[in-house]
């Protein structure tokens, strides 16, 4: 284990785990300790153990393709990342002030539109905002919150600082990846659980049954609450049947429930209508109501904004949320925080260029083999171009479709994402770039997740982690150390 270290090049890349002098950064020395101790057959049989977890818990994803939709197991690399408590700290302060400042943005839009008044953001960033929803205009959910789940994802630079990459406010997925990668990590390295004080993660589904409740239009004891989902061949399924049955919520899709003439959500029972008081929606916009929205929608509830409207039910997230996920609006966040809090934002931006801009689209357009491009509302990783590693062809194929319409695209620096040792084929161990997403509730009261869902690039040299383009993923350690903060 001691060579495969060598294969670093500090001067590039920050690594997680080992320091530019080749040592264990300190929050990570007694897991790198541990893991020198195992030979290459240790390594072998733990990452066997790890995908027979997988396969008896039955971790999987849909991947869509043009052949049709396949179902994969989890892709899980046994090697963790581990983050300092005290730097962790920051960043969920950070986090926490972020999602406080855009749900006061959020709300702002749908009622006085202050923020556009005052000349922060341009009056037609709004009126082109694809997840703006005239629809929600003048409706005040409670706590004047809209986004009740946000998963944020973050990058790290060469300097080891976290930076935000960017928000995901309408549908966020891949917390419960994060809660099953602690328990396969629990399984496979066991013995170091008793020697690292690693913060719990489990925790997450209480604060979630407490922030959906804490929504609920009836104040009853037990709020009945509902996940729901399209079905079975969405590729988060698992994730919407594995919160359900965590938080005791019952999981429905849309031909579950009705909204009769009182305005109220029913769930069709075998003894009868029940009503339903919270629904945590993993449903689009424009899939929730073929009432308000696309008509031709089977997935929603018809009538279900009627009985948002009259307060009859919550709806987390609520509908008109994904106005902040915009790219360009991303832009925008730290004037956001400083409008509305009057603080600075404690973590950082990514550098973004708007393209609706005319000095930055020139540069943009000169500079396209040097940036990633990417469209305002796509995600997942698609849709955007990659511009050290596309062809001269697709840079030209970007430039016609900026330049068509160049509010629909951010461009930023090549980031020098970070490191971490992965496990690849039988058993070597080489460096694959990582991001991190964290999850951030807020009802009553706002939770930071200690740590997050690390998702892993696979293929060597590549930076795109998402797990529908062949990326894995990675538990997070966050350790309470008084060593070096990062």
């Amino acid at each position: 284990m001691t060579n495969t270290w060598k294969a670093y090049d500090p001067g590039l890349f920050y690594d997680e785990l080992i320091s530019p002098k080749g040592n264990p950064r300190k929050p990570a020395q007694k897991l790198v300790n541990y893991l020198k101790t195992l030979s290459e057959d240790d390594i072998v049989l733990r990452k066997q153990a790890a995908d027979a977890t997988i396969r008896e818990m039955g971790v999987s994803f849909t991947v869509y393709t043009e052949q049709g939709n396949i179902d994969r197991a989890w892709p899980f690399d046994i090697i963790p990342r581990v983050i300092s408590k005290k730097q962790w700290d920051k960043t969920a302060a950070g986090l926490e002030q972020r999602l406080r400042a855009l749900n006061m943005f959020i709300d702002d839009l749908y009622h006085d539109q202050r923020i556009i008044k005052d000349g922060i953001i341009p009056e037609f960033v709004l009126k082109q905002s694809k997840n703006y929803r005239k629809e929600c205009e003048g409706i005040s959910p409670p706590f004047g919150v809209w986004a009740h789940i946000c998963g944020t994802d973050l990058v790290r630079d060469k300097d080891g600082e976290f930076y935000v990459l960017e928000d995901n406010l309408r549908v966020p997925s891949g917390v419960s990846y994060m809660l099953e990668n602690r328990s396969i990590m629990k399984r496979v390295l066991p013995e170091v659980f008793e020697k690292v004080d690693i913060a719990p993660v489990w925790e997450y589904t209480e604060h979630l049954f407490s922030m959906l409740s804490s929504l609920s239009p009836r104040k009853v004891k037990t709020p009945i609450i509902a996940v729901l989902t399209p079905g079975i061949f969405n590729s988060a399924y698992f994730e919407h049947a594995f919160l359900a049955q965590q938080i005791g919520a019952e999981l429905v899709e849309g031909s579950d429930l009705v909204v009769p003439d009182d305005d109220c959500v029913y769930m069709k029972t075998i003894n009868g209508l029940e009503r339903v008081d919270v629904i945590y929606r993993r449903i689009d916009d424009l899939f929730l109501d073929p009432e308000a929205f696309n008509k031709d929608s089977v997935l929603g509830v018809p009538g279900l904004m009627r009985a948002w409207k009259a307060g009859n039910v919550a709806l987390a997230n609520a509908p008109g949320a994904g106005v902040a996920d915009d790219k360009v609006v991303y832009a925008y966040v730290p004037q956001v925080i400083k409008y509305y809090l009057g603080e600075e934002p404690l973590l950082p931006n990514v550098e973004t260029f708007l393209c609706y801009d005319d000095k930055q689209r020139e540069y943009v357009l000169a500079n396209l083999d040097k940036l990633v491009v990417k469209p305002a509302n796509e995600s997942g990783g698609y849709g955007m171009l990659v511009g050290p590693h596309s062809t001269k062809k697709e840079r030209e194929t970007f430039a016609e479709l900026i330049k068509a319409n160049p509010r629909n695209y951010i461009a930023q620096p090549t980031l020098a994402l970070s490191t971490a040792p992965t496990v690849i084929g039988r058993a070597t161990m080489e460096p694959r770039h990582l991001d991190l997403r964290p999850f951030i509730l807020q009802g009553k009261d706002t939770y930071v997740t200690t740590g997050g869902l690390t998702r892993v690039a696979m293929k060597k040299g590549s930076l795109v982690v998402n797990s529908s383009q062949g990326g894995g993923s990675k538990d997070t350690w966050i350790v309470d150390t008084d060593g070096e903060g990062k």
